[in-house]
């Protein structure tokens, strides 16, 4: 087993890095969907933009003034995205799920297609600002700074999403809401600005996960459904509305799309959507979702 471990100890790691990524993208998907109520395909656009966007500011070497722009700009531009997205889809909350997919898919297909117009289809590479673009020795295998970063970030984005759902004012709305959204409204609270929150706080995360994924998967036309394929897996086997099923399930889906495309790549994709199935199948809420969740729209 040590031997194994230490022969995959790098497929491990860009497993860990991976899934960290994919939780910043998902944990916004998560509570918009689970806690909203509201299934927006337009997720991976959002992070599609936040590429391009770290892109053309920071270039292929950013230094660490363009990298940071790119995060605030790709924050602001991720608010505006779901304050919008949260508008648009306002009038189709008594609807089902299907009629809000037809909706963000439409509006996913639009950005996508517009950023292709803007930046082309070309591959735009970017690489770490200094002092993340070296590597470390772990464990006598040298490692990339950045991706040990990557994992730093997921890890205390998931403390401080935990935090603030489960020990805060703010937190206690939005579960309310989630419990009973004619109750909120009744003693005064405003859904629909809670709507926004959620929403615009999740865009923006996906934003600044397309500039944080930058050095790892660069800004391309077809990445935004790529990611957002993976950000629903995670959504699925973790449970909607769960800040922990997003972590458990991104850091699960990372290892195997590291350690299965390592160790098994022509299989990688079946074992892929092997796992969601097994999941569906066994715990139809996820793995620390709800079974009031795993219906048909409140």
């Amino acid at each position: 087993m040590g031997s194994w471990f230490e022969a995959n100890l790098v497929s491990v790691l860009n497993g860990g890095a991976i899934g960290c990524l994919l939780f910043i993208l998902a944990i916004g998907l998560s509570l918009v969907f689970g806690m909203m109520n509201v299934l927006n395909l337009a997720h991976g656009a959002v992070f599609l933009a936040g590429a391009f966007i770290g892109w053309r500011i920071g270039g292929e070497s950013p230094t660490w003034g363009t990298f940071a722009l790119a995060v605030g700009a790709a924050t602001l531009l991720g608010l505006l995205a779901g304050a919008v997205l949260s508008a648009m889809t306002e009038p189709l909350r008594n609807r089902s799920h299907l009629d809000q997919a037809l909706l963000t898919l439409g509006i996913a297909l639009v950005a996508a297609e517009l950023l292709s117009m803007t930046f082309g289809n070309d591959v735009r590479a970017t690489n770490a600002p200094p002092g993340l673009d070296g590597t470390v020795p772990v464990l006598g295998t040298d490692y990339p700074v950045y991706r040990l970063f990557l994992i730093a970030a997921g890890l205390l984005l998931a403390v401080t999403a935990w935090l603030v759902v489960s020990r805060t004012a703010a937190g206690a709305v939005i579960r309310a809401t989630v419990a009973d959204r004619e109750m909120v409204s009744a003693i005064g609270i405003d859904d629909r600005k809670v709507k926004l929150a959620v929403f615009a706080v999740g865009s923006a995360l996906a934003a600044v996960a397309g500039v944080l994924g930058g050095p790892v998967y660069g800004a391309r036309p077809g990445l935004d459904s790529t990611v957002l394929i993976l950000a629903l897996v995670v959504v699925v086997i973790g449970g909607l509305g769960s800040v922990k099923g997003a972590l458990i399930g991104a850091l699960v889906i990372g290892q195997i799309e590291s350690l299965g495309r390592a160790l098994f790549a022509e299989a990688a994709s079946f074992i892929l959507f092997g796992a969601l199935a097994v999941v569906l199948v066994l715990r139809p809420q996820g793995l620390f979702g709800r079974a009031d969740m795993a219906g048909a729209p409140r």
